[in-house]
């Protein structure tokens, strides 16, 4: 892993690249942060992103309570870094949806792009992820609230990108 000043201005030169190159992007650099709960999951996550198959990811609202994190917002940016803290990809988010984890959807699913992509998967997966990884101490529970987020890559440097 990269140590933090490393990573800021990787960060920093990687928002200043994707600036060039959509001028549209406000200048105001977003946040970054990688998928998962290791750096190899988060490679993994990212290689899924980049390839167009993973279009949504999932958070639990305890924990974004519990660690003041923000809920994301359509239309919000977030560079993604890769499991050395390399920043690889720009996303925006198109849609947020809070629901139980009981009542997430197939569609939600399979957008995530993990697994067989099927709900039971994904079920299983998040389960023993908000049981292991949580930072709220309530953990998991079958009606905690889930964010569903959607997103779109909308830059990532050429060579980064994958074909699906």
């Amino acid at each position: 892993m990269m140590d933090g000043m490393n990573s800021a201005h990787a960060v920093d030169r990687f928002w200043q690249q994707a600036r060039a190159a959509r001028p549209d992007l406000p200048e105001e650099r977003p946040e970054a942060w990688a998928f998962g709960a290791t750096p190899e999951h988060a490679d993994d996550l990212l290689e899924l992103v980049l390839r167009g198959i993973k279009t949504g990811t999932a958070s639990s609202l305890w924990d974004c309570e519990h660690d003041g994190e923000p809920v994301p917002e359509p239309g919000s940016l977030s560079i993604i870094l890769d499991g050395r803290d390399v920043p690889r990809a720009l996303i925006r988010t198109t849609d947020v949806q809070i629901v139980p984890f009981n009542e997430v959807t197939a569609d939600h699913a399979a957008a995530e792009g993990e697994g067989d992509r099927t709900l039971a998967d994904w079920q299983q997966g998040h389960r023993y992820f908000w049981e292991h990884y949580s930072t709220d101490p309530r953990g998991f529970a079958l009606d905690m609230p889930v964010v569903c987020e959607r997103f779109e890559v909308v830059w990532a440097p050429r060579e980064d990108v994958q074909p699906a």
